[in-house]
């Protein structure tokens, strides 16, 4: 089959792709979609890039909870772990959740403690020490709980630790495990798993962050309180925490995902929950968090703690109910997030220069010396997005090595790192599609490595992305803040809904400025037509080099349209992605 031309012939951009526009299909759907559902043809060929029908476009731009929100008892093991959370509400039992240090990990306690503050109960949190104790539950915490807990509770872990839940029923503790992480073939020691990424599961509810299946079991938990005659607490008002776990946990924004973060955000923007006030404040966020500011702003901020502080710093704000509590530990964070920015550069200098070196191949990979296992997850992927490959950064300390991998779309690396430890190449890994960990021996890391290389290049993991996908074209004096806005309203985007990129054909550029550290100010047009754009991180790039001494030339320019809040005004930009001379 011959492929379609490029979108207006741009063949080689300044960022060296190819752009792709839409097929003649996704065209002819895009105005079905306009003339039937009356939309501006950008935001119909928005969802026709989407496979949205024209019947279907209403719901899919209101996406609602009650329509999106699978059956919780359609997983495995639910009904029965939310049974066994009400008898220990109702038994007066001690309760411990056990939860990761990540912000999946934090919102998926806090969603706990505040469904249990509702009924009047209180639970212990434990957050393991990344340093000390690893991932997930570990032998001594777990025998330390079951002293003391007739129920313990493993939010976003659990899946794989069959020895430490084992040690745990010996203490007489029942477990209940909601994760989200691969499983194996066997499960772990539990009065109930419920994740729907076991290997018995048929994988539909895969995309669920930690916090999704949190939320469902209590909306489970809710229809069992309400069949006995009980009123269960308000959930609806705990999706913010829903919404920043799968926007942080780089969940794909499909199915009832998207409702999570469209009424998640709402819930957010009425700043009712202390925690999320204080550091969005903390942040000079000055509006209402979009996605972006979940996922770069509040995200790493709430991971700080347990990367290079205390491990349960983001679950306690989270959780918290007192505004001065959520002021202390907002500062906190703020400053251990400056403090992981920090040893996160050098990390990251060290580790480029070393896959550098190493050269081409199917893997991207370092490993160094008393590297922070605290930043090597962000180092990943700063290591992936800089070679468009999957890459895995190891930290080594004495003769134990421990590492962070981050994939790239349609290769399951979490899976094959699973794989190395069931062939004993590592001690223990495993995590999702997109992003894992590890742990090894020092010696085992070469080994390792090559075997992952192996079977990266055996999936056929996807090179370098080679084309950039264009929406459409759309015209200057089109550009306006309603446009914007209607455009937004098919999101919310994010991992697996990308936002939608525009192209202005044939534009002049007015004027250039730097902006911030590294990043470009352009102006296209003149008069009504005056566009104002700007490429991150793109000043001296060939981008914004050839942006900035250009200006007696013509260019197609790509990028995203979006609004911008400065002073109390609201204005219109474009977020510049690509550009190449029009010729």
């Amino acid at each position: 089959m011959t492929p379609d031309p490029p979108f207006l012939g741009v063949s080689q951009s300044l960022g060296g792709r190819r752009w792709q526009g839409p097929d003649a299909a996704e065209a002819r759907l895009a105005e079905a979609i306009a003339a039937r559902a009356r939309l501006p043809l950008p935001v119909a060929l928005v969802l026709a890039a989407r496979g949205v029908a024209p019947e279907d476009a209403p719901a899919h731009l209101a996406p609602a909870l009650r329509d999106l929100l699978p059956d919780p008892r359609s997983l495995r093991d639910m009904e029965v772990a939310a049974a066994r959370l009400i008898a220990a509400v109702d038994a007066a039992e001690k309760i411990a959740i056990f939860a990761d240090y990540d912000v999946d990990g934090g919102a998926s306690a806090a969603l706990l403690l505040h469904w249990l503050r509702g009924l009047g109960r209180g639970a212990t949190l434990y957050v393991p020490d990344r340093l000390d104790e690893g991932y997930g539950p570990n032998v001594p915490a777990m025998e330390a709980l079951a002293r003391d807990h007739r129920l313990i509770v493993c939010v976003d872990c659990g899946t794989l630790s069959h020895e430490p839940l084992a040690a745990a029923a010996a203490g007489g503790a029942d477990v209940v495990v909601l994760d989200h992480h691969l499983g194996g073939a066997e499960l772990p020691p539990a009065w109930a798993v419920v994740n729907p990424n076991r290997a018995d599961e048929s994988g539909a509810l895969g995309h669920l962050c930690a916090a999704g299946v949190v939320f469902l079991a209590l909306v489970e938990a809710n229809r069992q309180l309400r069949l006995a005659g009980r009123a269960g607490p308000d959930l609806l008002g705990l999706l913010d925490l829903v919404a920043l776990a799968t926007v942080a946990d780089v969940a794909p924004l499909i199915g009832v995902n998207r409702a999570f973060v469209r009424q998640g955000l709402t819930v957010m923007g009425r700043r009712a929950r202390p925690g999320l006030v204080a550091l969005a404040d903390g942040a000079g966020l000055a509006a209402a968090p979009g996605v972006h500011a979940l996922g770069f702003v509040l995200g790493p901020r709430i991971n700080a703690g347990g990367r290079v502080g205390r491990a349960d710093l983001g679950a306690r704000l989270l959780a918290t109910d007192d505004p001065a509590e959520a002021a202390r530990l907002a500062a906190d964070l703020e400053r251990l997030n400056a403090e992981r920015r920090e040893i996160e550069a050098e990390v990251r200098a060290a580790a480029l220069a070393e896959a550098e070196a190493r050269g081409p191949g199917p893997l991207a990979w370092a490993a160094g010396e008393g590297w922070h296992a605290g930043v090597v997850g962000i180092v990943a992927a700063r290591l992936k997005e800089a070679t468009g490959r999957p890459a895995v950064v190891i930290g080594l300390e004495g003769e134990t090595a421990k590492g962070s991998a981050r994939s790239v779309p349609g290769l399951d690396l979490g899976g094959a790192i699973l794989r190395l430890a069931e062939e004993g190449l590592i001690i223990r890994g495993g995590g999702h599609r997109m992003a894992a960990g590890l742990t090894l021996a020092r010696a085992q890391v070469g080994p390792a490595m090559a075997r992952l290389a192996e079977l990266v290049a055996a999936a056929g993991a996807p090179a370098e992305a080679e084309t950039l996908r264009i929406e459409g074209s759309i015209e200057p004096a089109a550009l306006t803040l309603e446009l914007a806005q209607a455009i937004e309203a098919a999101g919310p985007f994010g991992a697996g809904a990308p936002a939608p990129v525009f192209a202005l054909a044939d534009q002049v550029v007015t004027s250039t400025r730097p902006v911030g550290t590294g990043h470009l100010g352009v102006v296209f047009g003149h008069g009504a037509r005056r566009v104002e754009g700007i490429a991150f991180g793109a000043y001296d790039s060939p981008l914004g080099q050839a942006l900035r001494a250009g200006a007696a030339g013509r260019w197609h320019v790509a990028g995203r349209i979006e609004t911008s809040e400065w002073m109390g005004r609201t204005r219109l930009r474009l977020r510049i992605e690509d550009a190449a001379p029009a010729r």
